[in-house]
């Protein structure tokens, strides 16, 4: 969940001191080098400050999906670093974007302010895709969350959804895999409960 590799990637990226964060952690600031040696593991309770301090739960936003349809911004329109973030209660590997879920036409599988992570690069090829449900972009540039089903050839597919008609013979540049959802609910409790103070041990 939390590794070295992490910590020192979230150091690099943000340009803090090892010494800020063993304040953050309410450690001595030799305990963060004994952490990146190998020498200490990191304590259960140590988990949200690193996370916080080091934004480990921050993931860019790279558009919204609602009305069932075309995933917005264009992507020629997202900025390499996103629209924005969004804070998980939980760290995250670098390689994922997410996604967040405007309107109600999305139900039953989804609703407004849930979050869908993605790997941004494509991991497998596409037929390991079939029957399963993703953020694609077509070759024309439109992006949409689908249900992946197989064409009438390999080099083409057809999307499904809940709510809308099917989109027959198209050829796609990306698969986005699901890493993980969030429903907004659930987003909203573990945010709280990592916000309430923890009661010091006796």
């Amino acid at each position: 969940m939390l590794d070295v590799a992490m910590i020192e990637r979230g150091l690099e990226k943000t340009g803090k001191s090892k010494g800020g964060l063993a304040a953050a952690m309410g450690v001595r600031p030799g305990a963060v080098s004994e952490i990146l040696g190998g020498e200490r593991l990191v304590k259960a309770s140590e988990i949200i400050p690193i996370m916080e301090y080091l934004e480990l739960n921050l993931a860019p936003i790279m558009g919204r999906v609602g009305a069932g349809a075309v995933i917005e911004p264009d992507y020629e329109q997202v900025p390499p670093e996103g629209l924005g973030d969004i804070a998980l209660p939980f760290p995250i590997m670098e390689e994922t974007v997410a996604f967040e879920i405007v309107g109600d036409s999305m139900l039953p599988k989804y609703e407004s302010g849930d979050v869908i992570v993605v790997y941004k690069d494509q991991r497998h090829p596409l037929s390991s895709f079939y029957g399963e449900e993703a953020v694609v972009r077509l070759k024309t540039g439109e992006r949409y969350l689908k249900t992946i089903e197989r064409g009438k050839s390999p080099s083409v597919v057809n999307l499904t959804s809940f709510n809308a008609k099917p989109i027959v013979g198209v050829k796609l540049d990306w698969v986005g895999e699901i890493c993980l959802s969030m429903p907004k609910g659930q987003l909203e409790r573990l945010r709280a409960k990592s916000a309430r103070p923890r009661k010091k041990g006796k």
